[in-house]
């Protein structure tokens, strides 16, 4: 091959496709176009280059005439070559060199020793032998045409399931013709973002401290965020007055970060309010299932439907990966999230949906639910015993719920910054509750203060961590 300055490439041309040329018979045409085509998109064959012509080429690779007749054929028609009669084949200057290989941008555990970052599960409790059953005998009993595309608020036989578990377990009012099936509470936070803006509204109350994802979710939808501040008892209603809110994200079951679980008293203000300003509560119920010291309280949403729209998933329960959950609305709402939906992504994956029917349906979910609740009710209790005995003076804060505790750590721990840069040189991961949003202390107290999830560590490592902050602790 020569260039179209007439110096011959690098690389002679049967060296680049050499291997195609080796290819079984049946697939040594699809190989020759194959190797060439990668070859002018990694730019081993520069625009310009000028190929040796049909003739040359096959017999320098030991190939028929024809064959590399049709490869430069196919690749002038994709516009890779060019060709101009009586003057041969060319490289043409359409390709650009492509990124190889694909790129992981997966969340990954931190390297540390151990990781107290909360919010993850433990994903080997995934109940495989079952979730793999389940699906054997979904792909059995599913009918050809519930293959195609799905109503986008779910599959009526998902919905009716879902339905029935959330009454009898969350006490929410649900009929399977208000619930929507969503890829997680995040997909769920972004719809209802995007039909308020729609409606008008331009700012939604948000928990402070709370998840940064929420109002990440609600930019998404051009939707501001106000931080509102807790006390023990819960949001602090009255700012949702002064700041004239007709919306706001709540954590009512087991608040994120701070761990509280809103009074009875203050979830009547709080409805008091949406009711007087026709506003809406927008109740993410991430954990609600898990409540170790009582049965869990009921979801806000039950006290009034018209005024909350209530979200939850199977991230804690199952795994975050399946990207299933559900959202249910006011009914003035429904239409409207629903057609939102619609556009986004026509409605999630069927049988993933029939799958997770099948398993609420036959128990499974409630088997799984009380599994979970048994390994990270041991795993909290751990993690308490390990503070107490290696850090005497730790105050853990918040209900027996959920996936996290916050710890307020004795005074000599701090401060804050020198104790975090000698826990990370230790080789443990913790995040501090001022990560989460404002920390004046009002809620929790002073010091050093950490949210420490639990749920995806084991009762030995969680012991491990503990002795080694304390070690780091008293380094100081």
């Amino acid at each position: 091959m020569t260039s179209g300055s007439g110096r011959a490439p690098g690389t002679a041309a049967w060296e680049l496709l050499l291997p195609a040329a080796s290819a079984p018979a049946r697939s040594r045409g699809r190989s020759l176009q194959s190797a060439l085509r990668d070859a002018v998109r990694a730019g081993r064959l520069a625009p310009g280059t000028r190929l040796p012509s049909s003739r040359e080429l096959a017999a320098d690779l030991g190939v028929s005439r024809g064959l590399v007749t049709e490869a430069y054929e196919q690749l002038t028609a994709e516009g890779y070559l060019r060709s101009d009669r009586g003057a041969g084949t060319w490289v043409g200057g359409a390709a650009r060199t492509a990124a190889r290989g694909a790129r992981d941008l997966a969340p990954r555990p931190v390297h540390a020793r151990v990781d107290f970052i909360a919010g993850t599960p433990d994903l080997s409790l995934f109940p495989r032998a079952a979730w793999a059953a389940a699906h054997r005998g979904v792909l059995a009993e599913l009918p050809h045409h519930a293959l195609g595309y799905p109503d986008p608020r779910g599959l009526p036989r998902l919905r009716t399931a879902l339905a029935e578990l959330l009454v009898r377990r969350r006490g929410v009012v649900a009929d399977p013709e208000g619930i929507v099936v969503c890829s997680g509470v995040a997909q769920a936070t972004a719809l209802v973002g995007f039909v308020l803006h729609a409606r008008g509204v331009r700012t939604v109350g948000v928990e402070d401290p709370g998840s940064p994802q929420h109002g990440e979710l609600f930019a998404s939808a051009d939707v501001g965020t106000v931080p509102v501040p807790l006390d023990d008892e819960g949001m602090v209603t009255g700012v949702l007055r002064e700041r004239g809110l007709r919306a706001v994200l709540t954590t009512p079951a087991h608040q994120f970060p701070l761990g509280i679980g809103y009074s009875a008293r203050r979830r009547t203000e709080l409805l008091d309010w949406a009711r007087s300003v026709d506003g809406l509560i927008i109740e993410d119920d991430y954990d609600g299932d898990f409540r170790y010291d009582r049965a869990p309280v009921g979801a806000l949403q039950g006290l009034d439907p018209g005024h909350v729209a209530y979200t939850g998933s199977v991230s804690k329960s199952l795994a975050p990966g399946l990207r299933l959950g559900w959202l249910l609305v006011p009914e003035s709402m429904t239409d409207e999230v629903v057609a939102r939906k619609r556009m986004m992504d026509l409605g999630n994956p069927a049988l993933d949906q029939a799958l997770l029917a099948r398993f609420v349906e036959r128990g499974d979910y409630d088997r799984q639910l009380r599994r979970c609740q048994r390994a990270y009710r041991e795993r909290r209790d751990t993690l308490v015993a390990a503070l107490d005995e290696h850090l005497p003076g730790t105050e853990v804060t918040g209900i027996a719920a959920g996936l996290h505790v916050i710890a307020r750590l004795p005074e000599h721990c701090g401060p804050q910054e020198d104790f975090l840069r000698r826990t990370a040189a230790a080789g443990v991961t913790v995040r501090p509750l001022s990560a989460y949003g404002s920390d004046d202390g009002s809620a929790v107290g002073s010091g050093v203060r950490l949210v420490l999830g639990y749920a995806h560590l084991t009762p030995a490592r969680i012991s491990e961590g503990v002795r080694l902050v304390a070690e780091a602790a008293r380094s100081a």
